[in-house]
């Protein structure tokens, strides 16, 4: 070969040796740290039943926790490393996005409501659920929505998306109402329970959650409003392109697999189908490669 023809075989050959280069870039932030530790920090919420909770043996549990352990050994597949460990870090609502932030978690697990607001602190997934704001009540309390709650005592968790649903939806029903700003659905359902608040406003499915470990959920009701949107995703560090790429590619995996109708009749078998909207969530989660 003269030393021309090896000049234009290499000149032809480098756009190729580029591309492949650039087909797999070296990895960055979260991901290159679980590789070199073989460790992914995953955060849950003991406290978000049926998304994510501790089960009798205060292991992680839940239907956004199932979909992460799938996610997990997807990315496992994907850095071809081997088994990673999952390290558990238990957050509240309060904690969730700090602890994403901070780098004690690479992915929060839990319930939580993508917002422009939140997208300031934090990155998000492709969505993995869709609910909306909701109210429980004693049956003994009259009416079957917001509007009849006029004048009464109306519990929130501080600081979530439904605290601000709730006062949305009070001014532009024009309703009076007392805010009683609540720690935890927990807290909410005790005062509920005692009396002390009328209603509780969460997801609602998050409140039929909470509505089936109280003392006696016969005396309890669901009301029909439903006046928020709640889209819900996997929270991941903000700008982090590699980690959004590998849990939205494992997702897309989860999507198309079998795996995916089993997890959702795990927790939601009493909801029946899933949503028109969530199907549609579904697929379009469902991104080709």
């Amino acid at each position: 070969m003269t030393r021309l023809t090896t000049l234009l075989a290499a000149l032809c050959l480098a756009p190729s040796l580029a591309f492949a280069q650039g087909a797999t870039p070296p990895l960055e932030g979260r991901l290159k740290k679980v590789q070199s530790t073989r460790t992914i920090a995953v955060a849950y919420r003991p406290d978000a039943m049926p998304f994510s909770f501790e089960d009798a043996e205060k292991k992680p549990a839940g239907y956004t926790v199932d979909l992460c352990r799938a996610v997990v050994t997807a990315i496992e597949e994907q850095l071809g490393a081997g088994s990673l460990k999952v390290q558990w870090v238990p957050v509240t609502a309060q904690t969730r996005f700090t602890a994403i932030a901070s780098g004690q978690a690479d992915m929060e697990c839990g319930a939580s409501t993508v917002t422009l607001g939140r997208k300031k602190e934090v990155g998000f997934s492709s969505l993995v659920f869709v609910d909306g704001t909701g109210l429980l009540a004693l049956k003994s309390t009259p009416g079957q929505s917001l509007a009849d709650l006029a004048g009464k005592k109306i519990g929130v968790v501080r600081g979530t998306s439904n605290e601000r649903a709730l006062a949305d939806a009070m001014k532009s029903l024009f309703i009076t109402a007392t805010v009683v700003p609540l720690q935890s659905r927990e807290e909410g359902l005790a005062q509920l329970e005692s009396g002390a608040i009328d209603a509780v406003a969460s997801d609602r499915v998050l409140l039929l959650g909470l509505a089936s470990g109280s003392k006696d959920p016969s005396k309890l009701v669901l009301l029909t409003d439903a006046f928020s949107f709640e889209p819900y995703a996997i929270a991941l560090p903000r700008g982090d392109w590699a980690m959004q790429q590998a849990v939205d590619a494992a997702l897309a995996k989860v999507y198309a697999s079998p795996a995916l109708p089993d997890i959702y009749a795990r927790w939601f078998a009493g909801l029946g189908e899933p949503s028109p909207i969530l199907k549609v969530v579904y697929g379009l989660g469902r991104l080709p490669q």
